[in-house]
């Protein structure tokens, strides 16, 4: 009989890449087995599902351009309106510092832009005035206008305790961070341009702050006293070093990053989210479609977990290392697709997955009790739950699994087996999910269903 694992040992597991897939998978197959509690799924329109994603790749992507898709992560935000803007900062930092700092900067920045980047709702935008020409500006929405307001305050050094130095995170920086700063930098007018979870986003960097002191072992520098995210490259570079090389390229666990960012930012989650003997799990879930009557009490068995801001930030903090420092990802394919609302709203949108009739009614009574609040538009009345209602953690749990086989589908219709579940989601599933909601909802352009965002969740 093999032995129960420890608090540690299950600690260890829900925290772990293998165990996003794993527990994804188990939903999946209750879905198959026609026992899921909030969805019905119609199994004959994932080749639909597919088969749209794959006229969005070739549309978008001349033939020989689709096996060079780019990744899927926060960089490709920052490049809205086909402008580099990354790699016109890069540019101006050449001669200045070395190629560590400029790594160290670009993840310093991709960590705030990544913890900033939970839905905006439908009222903000963001507005960039044009290069020269300072009558000009262009306004920008949702992730791509979190992304120019995240970029605009790094620049300006709204994340850095030192003036001199504005192209840092820090955590003096983030501590001593003012709500009245960050509604500033995100140009928030409570009645002309609401952002939703404003102060759950001020906190969250705030928390962040206080978990680089915690990890000065991941966030600390031998040559500096500032602990700033972007001193986890030293570590991993380090990790490389000490490593055989494959073809002149540093080879590095995804492990070892994924761990930095689960176990180093573990502290920046609310209270409130699912934790085990006093320990946070972070974006850790139960989901009743996989549990069990019979089982104990405290039987973790039917928890689910998807760490997508982690993953998200993962999947980031990958591209620079690779880019600038040579380094190859060992285990890469451990990380899942990202379960949020453009790759679930694809699901629902092209009628893979269907609202059980009960919970479609429960959200709408929902909605209307949203609409009610000051600033909220009753316009494209959705479905709307809150970020722990069993229905949003069925209905993720879902995502990750399917975009696996979305995946493989997109594969064997272009005739790219090589091709990344990374490049799959930002050539294909995402923007798919984004294009359908515009077509379904042209007033907001959102999900079909709406999750109540407080800053912290996607």
């Amino acid at each position: 009989m093999t032995p129960a694992p420890s608090t540690a040992e299950t600690i260890a597991y829900l925290k772990s890449l293998p165990a996003v897939r794993e527990r994804s998978k188990l939903v999946y197959a209750k879905a198959q087995e026609r026992q899921l509690k909030h969805f019905d799924v119609d199994f004959a329109k994932l080749g639909d599902v597919a088969k749209f994603v794959v006229s969005l790749i070739k549309r978008d992507y001349g033939p020989a351009e689709i096996a060079n898709i780019p990744p899927h992560t926060r960089l490709r935000h920052f490049d809205v309106g086909q402008k580099d803007r990354v790699g016109q900062l890069i540019e101006t930092w050449k001669g200045r510092v070395d190629t560590m700092e400029t790594v160290r900067r670009l993840t310093d920045l991709i960590v705030v832009s990544v913890l900033l980047d939970a839905g905006a709702g439908d009222r903000w935008t963001f507005e960039v005035k044009a290069d020269n020409n300072q009558k000009v500006t262009r306004s920008y929405s949702r992730s791509e206008g979190l992304a120019l307001a995240s970029l605009t305050m790094f620049k300006e050094g709204r994340f850095s305790s030192d003036p001199r130095y504005s192209f840092q995170v820090d955590a003096e920086g983030l501590c001593s961070l003012s709500l009245e700063s960050l509604r500033e930098g995100f140009q928030v007018d409570d009645k002309k341009n609401p952002l939703l979870g404003l102060e759950g986003r001020w906190e969250l960097l705030r928390r962040l702050g206080s978990a680089l002191k915690a990890h000065p072992d991941y966030f600390g520098n031998s040559e500096s006293s500032l602990l700033r995210p972007g001193n986890m490259v030293d570590v991993l570079f380090k990790e490389g070093s000490d490593r055989p090389r494959r073809q002149d390229k540093y080879v590095v666990r995804t492990e070892s990053l994924f761990k930095i960012v689960i176990d180093g930012f573990a502290e920046i989650w609310p209270p409130s989210r699912t934790n085990l003997n006093g320990v946070s799990l972070g974006d850790v879930w139960p989901c009743d479609a996989i549990h069990n009557p019979s089982a104990a009490p405290d039987s973790t068995e039917h928890y689910v977990p998807f760490h997508k801001l982690s993953q998200w930030m993962t999947y980031s903090i990958m591209e620079p290392l690779e880019t600038h420092l040579n380094i190859e990802w060992e285990h890469a394919d451990l990380l899942t697709g990202l379960p949020e609302y453009r790759n679930g709203g694809l699901l629902i949108d092209l009628g893979f997955m269907t609202l059980k009739p009960k919970e479609e009614e429960r959200g709408l009574v929902n909605y209307k009790h949203n609409a009610l609040k000051p600033g909220q538009p009753a316009v494209e009345v959705v479905p709307t739950f809150e970020p722990s209602d069993p229905v949003i953690i069925e209905w993720r749990a879902m995502t990750v699994a399917t975009l696996d086989l979305i995946a493989e589908e997109v594969r064997k219709q272009l005739g790219l087996p090589n091709l990344t579940l990374a490049q799959v989601l930002q050539g294909g599933t995402w923007n798919a999910g984004r294009e359908i909601a515009s077509v379904s909802r042209p007033n907001t352009k959102g999900p079909p269903i709406a999750i109540l965002s407080d800053g912290t969740l996607f």
